[in-house]
């Protein structure tokens, strides 16, 4: 999934009872192997290493290894592990979205975790369901990110933050002119569109109970999805949004208008915690204002989980060290360095989440939230649903035929590239 900045959500479950035993890198020719030779390289995320740094200083001495991590962007570590790990240059754990999970299983590039239901069951419920393909646990959720509102507190109090969407749209009449802006969101993007179609009945692919997606059955043209996106249009139409918030720039032109204190609110996700402070904005956060209709604003709920590499030659380690640095006492000192919140059921109750007002933004909002489908069919979503929602945006198609066509487009891609769907 590459549009993802994706991310807070809730986080999915995975304990490792170790079945495979894999020769390390540096065996001797009779077979037997120096576990003190051995080395496990893990891929973090950007800027989120600091936050594994004791526990996997930890493991080394317990297991007697040596573990090195390196720093890359974690929603395209997939990406990189195609080539890197046929080259044997891969890491042995990686970090990834939660919604990248089934087309790494079916591409083969993840080990299925033997992890018992008691290591599972530390996870919330989304979470864990989030890293099980077929029955199969692929992984264990380090955090969940969703969006919410971020707002200046120094342009808009507390007491006078609008509850719902239309407040939004009426206060931001009255304040955008052209170079200050009110309220302002990436709704060219179906990543934060969808918050707002949802509401309305849009939806992704349908899913049954046990959460299992039906690609064949795609929401995103339905009656809920069109009326959705005519409310987002009225935003661009009467210039309460920027137009150079449009497009592959947006997120970047979204961010300087807030830094710069020129829009008193805009939907963000954790991503942005630690930067807006460090750029010194006197913000809060809230969760997303309710719809005209009643019903709240809907999000994405993204899962960030650890995992094994299917190319890993020391998978009995690699998933030894998933399961302790996904553990509570590590989810918890992660949380505190990097502020991305945990997926462990007990530490939503726990002081150090409790006082954050942004963590407790993220668990409200997740109340409200869906899991990104984790089915390959997923990956033909974006383009074509973040291409008709910018035509939307620029007034060059009416709602229901971009959505109507990028409809035709993804059940066409999804034809052409995933045979075996329904």
């Amino acid at each position: 999934m590459m549009n993802m900045k994706k991310y807070v959500g809730i986080s999915s479950v995975i304990a490792l009872s170790l079945s495979l035993t894999a020769c390390g890198p540096k065996e001797s020719s009779n077979g037997a192997s120096d576990s003190k030779q051995k080395e496990l390289v893990v891929w973090e995320d950007k800027e989120k290493s600091e936050g594994i740094k004791d526990a996997v200083a930890q493991f080394e001495k317990e297991h007697g290894v040596s573990v090195k991590v390196v720093e890359k962007p974690y929603a395209k570590q997939i990406e990189d592990l195609r080539m890197d790990g046929p080259a044997g240059t891969g890491p042995d754990v990686l970090t990834m979205p939660g919604d990248q999970i089934g087309t790494a299983v079916t591409e083969g590039l993840i080990k299925e975790l033997k992890v018992d239901k008691e290591i599972q069951s530390i996870y919330t419920e989304p979470a864990m369901r989030s890293q099980v393909t077929n029955g199969k646990v692929y992984g264990l959720p380090k955090a969940v990110e969703t969006t919410m509102l971020y707002y200046n507190k120094d342009l808009i109090s507390e007491k006078e933050l609008p509850k719902t969407l239309d407040e939004w749209y009426e206060y931001s009449k009255k304040t955008a002119d052209g170079k200050k802006f009110g309220f302002l969101a990436l709704f060219d993007q179906i990543y934060y569109a969808q918050s707002v179609m949802g509401g309305y009945g849009g939806y992704i692919f349908k899913s049954d109970a046990d959460g299992t997606y039906d690609p064949a059955d795609l929401g995103l043209n339905n009656k809920g999805a069109v009326e959705g996106a005519e409310y987002i249009q009225k935003f661009y139409q009467e210039g309460l949004f920027p137009a150079g918030i449009i497009g592959e720039q947006g997120i970047n032109v979204l961010e300087s208008l807030f830094t710069e204190g020129k829009a008193a609110a805009i939907i963000s996700g954790p991503w942005n915690l630690e930067p807006f402070k460090k750029a010194g904005i006197n913000y809060g956060v809230a969760k997303l204002p309710k719809l005209s209709n009643g019903k709240h604003m809907s999000s994405f709920v993204g899962v960030k989980s650890y995992n094994v590499s299917a190319y890993s030659k020391n998978a009995d380690l690699a998933e030894q060290l998933v399961v302790f640095l996904a553990n509570k006492e590590n989810s918890k000192k992660r949380y505190e360095i990097t502020k991305e919140v945990p997926a462990v059921k007990e530490l939503a109750d726990d002081p150090a989440v409790t006082k954050s007002e942004a963590a407790q933004a993220v668990a409200e909002q997740s109340q409200y939230s869906e899991l990104t489908p984790n089915i390959p069919e997923m990956n033909e979503v974006w383009t074509p649903a973040d291409a008709a929602l910018q035509t939307i945006a620029t007034g060059k198609a009416e709602p229901k035929k971009a959505l109507d066509q990028a409809a035709e487009t993804i059940q066409g891609q999804i034809k052409a590239k995933h045979s075996g769907s329904k």
